[in-house]
């Protein structure tokens, strides 16, 4: 008689492939021929498919266990049996539960073992997302075509064929379904639309979110005009290059914000709205020092300097008693006849070397506007977002060239 006889048969079975698996854990795979070794891991992911139907089976019948042992839901329960995270245990509860009262086939497809747990979990959100009004026969339809493709298409495919599925088994009520659930989609996702800023208190603030995929697409849109993606057909490179994508994704963003034009922006209590950055005299002439954004944070006299050229702020420059002796200068900003006359003249960035293009570049001032230069064409010339914030960094000095280009040296 078996030592497994007294055993439940799905634990004599799994108790059956343990042995058996413990019997070959020595065996080097090194030595199979590549088809054996090919065949071993497709007949290994299958065996992987039914044993995972087979343990969802069993947790779609412990509830009651789950309840005994005073887990708060079948997924924790299953969590802490098995050590897994919380949000594993729970995904697996919730695809077990699927599987057992709803989709019939997808389970037989993981008990013939070609639908694995990934396709499966991607199958079972796409048939959940269907009309809860369709014909039966047509949910039944579309169960059977999407198990099907599990034969051929990968997790990320279905889940694109997934979305698309009543085109093949409803053609003639697909567009309208369509309509409604990327209404509802979209409708969700202004729901779920968040965004949180939490100053951390080292001069950096974290900023999380959560955006509509159409408005960050947008976003990335907007932050590819300054990250200059494409600036290795212009440039041979340089230390930007060198910068991580995701932190020039950030200086993207702080580019961005530094552009909008308050004039489009709603108003507050009147005033478009604008920042006012106070600062002495002598701060805003020197290297050094520091301003401070009204009713907000300290800003470096460098900082205030850079953003005197393009952004929409105000500089209330105070004199030695905190007079207010300069609220703005009436031209400040280079005019939009000006940036395209540079833009024409310049052609890129006049950084010595650097050639991204006009229409991603900002308009500096050479003599600058915070030391009384004026903003007339001559006294302006074009730089990115990269050299622009070096041109205004006390680390680096700058020499105006000959030809117009601007050189920077590291100072020492």
């Amino acid at each position: 008689m078996s030592e497994h006889t007294a055993l439940h048969p799905i634990r004599a079975a799994a108790a059956t492939a343990k042995a058996a698996f413990k019997d070959v854990r020595d065996v080097q795979p090194v030595f199979m021929s590549p088809a054996d070794q090919e065949a071993a891991v497709r007949e290994l992911a299958e065996l992987e498919a039914i044993v995972a139907e087979a343990r969802l089976r069993v947790v779609a019948a412990a509830q009651d266990t789950a309840s005994r042992s005073g887990a708060r839901d079948l997924g924790a329960w299953l969590s802490t049996l098995t050590l897994t995270d919380f949000n594993h245990g729970r995904a697996d509860a919730r695809l077990a539960e699927a599987l057992d009262r709803r989709w019939a086939k997808v389970a037989a497809g993981m008990a013939d073992g070609s639908v694995s747990t990934d396709q499966a979990q991607v199958v079972v959100h796409a048939l959940d997302a269907l009309p809860k009004d369709l014909d039966p026969e047509l949910v039944a339809k579309a169960e059977q075509q999407l198990v099907d493709y599990c034969k051929d298409f990968r997790p990320r495919d279905l889940r694109r064929l997934g979305r698309r599925i009543l085109e093949i088994v409803a053609p003639d009520i697909a567009e309208a379904e369509e309509a409604k659930r990327l209404e509802d989609e979209e409708r969700r996702a202004r729901e779920k639309c968040r965004l949180v800023l939490k100053p951390i208190g080292d001069g950096t603030t974290r900023l999380t979110g959560l955006l509509p995929d159409l408005d960050a697409h947008r976003l990335r849109t907007y932050l590819d005009a300054f990250t200059s993606p494409r600036k290795a057909e212009h440039a041979a490179g340089g230390e930007e290059d060198r910068i991580p994508y995701p932190r020039r994704l950030g200086h993207a963003f702080c580019a961005l914000l530094e552009h909008l034009d308050p004039n489009n922006l709603p108003a507050h209590g009147g005033d478009t709205t604008t920042l006012l950055v106070t600062i002495p005299l002598e701060s805003l002439r020197d290297e050094l020092g520091t301003g401070t954004v009204v009713a907000g944070e300290p800003l470096s006299a460098a900082a205030v300097r850079r953003l005197a050229c393009t952004a929409n702020i105000i500089p209330v420059v105070l004199g030695g008693k905190s007079e207010v002796l300069d609220l703005g200068r009436t031209r400040r900003l280079f005019s939009p006849a000006q940036r395209k006359a540079m833009r024409w003249r310049d052609q890129h960035c006049r950084a010595e070397g650097c050639t991204i293009p006009a229409g991603w570049c900002e308009a500096h001032h050479l003599n600058p506007w915070s030391r009384g230069g004026n903003t007339d064409l001559h006294h302006g010339a074009l730089l990115c977002s990269w050299h622009h914030h070096r041109a205004h960094d006390p680390t680096h000095t700058t020499e105006h060239l000959p030809n117009g280009d601007i050189r920077f040296h590291r100072r020492p």
